[in-house]
């Protein structure tokens, strides 16, 4: 199985991907979507690249992949899969696309390759993304690509000095 269409692959990270992930980690816009605090060192990702690299899905517990362009190999993004449970049979996912290639099609289809490999590959049962409420791009892509929201976490998240509630989105097999 390969984790591609004609557009797009996903691929597993690489040591040349160190500044993509710094530029990202560390743009404190995006830390509310993720659990980040603090800026990232150059030194802490090379040692997270490495130590990617060694482990699979059921030691580490999640997955990141970066999106790559297959016409320029130009990495767009990256997509992850966390919280990973087997015994459940079921993970988080969690995507971003760089601002310059969004409104592209690009996250709908890397959903969709994410989801023949959760499914076929991993055969597992269900996919979950935590979504804030106002962030109405997230929500209309994950709706679009056939998740369903199931729930709503209240003050769930902190944003500033206040603190957002967010929906819950799962896609079952």
């Amino acid at each position: 199985m390969y984790l591609e269409n004609k557009d797009l692959k996903l691929r597993a990270l690489e040591p040349e991907d160190l500044e993509n992930l710094y530029k990202w980690e560390n743009n404190t816009n995006l830390w509310i979507y993720g659990n980040t605090l603090t800026p990232y060192s150059k030194l802490a990702l090379r040692n997270y690249i490495s130590e990617t690299q060694q482990q699979d899905i059921y030691e580490a517990k999640q997955l990141r992949l970066m999106i790559e362009l297959k016409s320029s190999n130009t990495v767009i993004g990256t997509v992850d899969l966390y919280e990973f449970d087997f015994h459940h049979s079921r993970a988080g996912i969690g995507i971003l696309i760089d601002e310059d290639y969004r409104n592209c099609n690009y996250a709908s289809q890397t959903l969709e390759i994410i989801r023949e490999y959760v499914f076929s590959f991993l055969k597992i049962n269900q996919i979950f993304a935590y979504i804030a409420v106002d962030n109405l791009q997230s929500i209309r892509l994950f709706e679009k690509s056939g998740y369903k929201c199931s729930g709503e976490l209240h003050d769930w998240i902190r944003d500033d000095s206040k603190y957002k509630n967010v929906y819950i989105y799962q896609l079952k097999s």
